[in-house]
């Protein structure tokens, strides 16, 4: 079943596995907030049983790209297009989220972004090759984050 999320009042359905639920949940809230606030865009998630044809799309830019395999189960996650844009978004039970924004156009930017929820570890798999950038929020606490830039067609 897919859920809107809602962003003013943050709720952890669909989350409940994760050892740092509260702040993945913020974590999902400040997402939603932000497309919400700039695209006037609805995020709803649905979970990873439904979503595996988005999941697959961003493990294999992962696995291509970089060579990056994430060990944690995925728990949630969502695909839209928003300004010529393919967003996808995979929320894992570690407190990870990743995202791929794909510029549909030739020359847009296409980048794959890491975002760790407040009070997890950085996992072994992305440690020793990016550097986590902080950001606070005040739905998800301090939130660190990383990206690289995509060089293939997806």
């Amino acid at each position: 079943m897919s859920y809107a999320v809602d962003f003013k009042t943050v709720s952890t359905v669909g989350l409940e596995s994760s050892p740092v639920v509260t702040a993945l949940a913020g974590l999902r809230a400040n997402e939603a907030r932000y497309f919400k606030n700039k695209y006037d865009h609805v995020f709803t998630v649905e979970p990873a049983s439904k979503a595996k044809k988005t999941i697959d799309w961003v493990h294999r830019i992962l696995k291509d790209e970089r060579e990056i395999v994430i060990s944690s189960r995925p728990l949630e996650a969502t695909s839209f297009e928003v300004e010529n844009i393919r967003m996808a978004y995979v929320f894992y039970e570690s407190g990870l989220s990743i995202n791929v924004m794909y510029a549909l156009d030739d020359a847009g930017k296409r980048a794959v972004g890491f975002k760790l929820s407040d009070g997890m570890e950085i996992p072994e798999e992305l440690a020793s090759r990016f550097k986590f950038a902080r950001q606070k929020s005040a739905l998800a606490g301090t939130i660190r984050g990383s990206y690289f830039v995509i060089k293939n067609e997806y």
